[in-house]
């Protein structure tokens, strides 16, 4: 259904208002991209777009709405000077304006109108479109098994993390044993040193 002129305005301010965040981690959700996002402005509303291309449709991607086209130049400006993570994952993350094309529930623009036809084989624009159908079927290939790597460095890291809190839970635990029991205040004897009684 075509919108009215103020239906249609008032998207190209949404647009404006709205980043385009991809190379997202699937371990990322709308709580982690609130959070990251709030030292620059508030957020208003974060869409995550499916991936429609990969087997598992794990969304790589969102539009976040800010409150005001400012903030949105000082993400882009940004992320683009430094490398900025999202829920300490090793990938980081590219933003950049938000465009008409990418939100789904956009509206019709006023006057326009849309023709499509069917490519006969015979059309020589037939073969431009099984090369291009063919090259689409090799990327989504390819950006398959990226993902497949990416995921497994991520599960790697992930326990590598998990096996550092376990670590340093392990010692803090051993120096308050170490505390409770007395050893300190004898191994401070020992070695002649003043050790507070807190």
């Amino acid at each position: 259904m075509e919108a009215s002129e103020a239906q249609y305005a008032e998207f190209e301010e949404k647009v404006k208002r709205t980043i385009y965040l991809d190379n997202l981690s699937p371990q990322v959700n709308e709580l982690i991209v609130r959070q990251a996002f709030d030292q620059f402005g508030t957020v208003k509303s974060v869409q995550f777009i499916p991936n429609y291309l990969e087997s598992k449709n794990i969304p790589q991607c969102a539009l976040i709405e800010m409150e005001n086209p400012t903030q949105v130049n000082a993400i882009v400006s940004d992320i683009a000077q430094k490398p900025f993570m999202i829920g300490g994952m090793p990938r980081p993350v590219r933003a950049r304006k938000a465009k008409m094309e990418m939100f789904d529930d956009r509206p019709v623009k006023p006057g326009r109108t849309i023709q499509f036809r069917w490519l006969e084989p015979n059309d020589p624009d037939f073969e431009v479109a099984k090369e291009l159908k063919e090259l689409a079927r090799i990327h989504a290939l390819e950006a398959e098994y990226v993902l497949k790597k990416q995921l497994e460095d991520e599960e790697k890291l992930e326990e590598q993390h998990q096996e550092a809190l376990k670590a340093t839970h392990k010692k803090y635990k051993m120096v308050q044993s170490v505390i409770a029991d007395g050893t300190t205040k004898q191994l401070a004897r020992g070695y002649h040193l003043r050790v507070a009684d807190d």
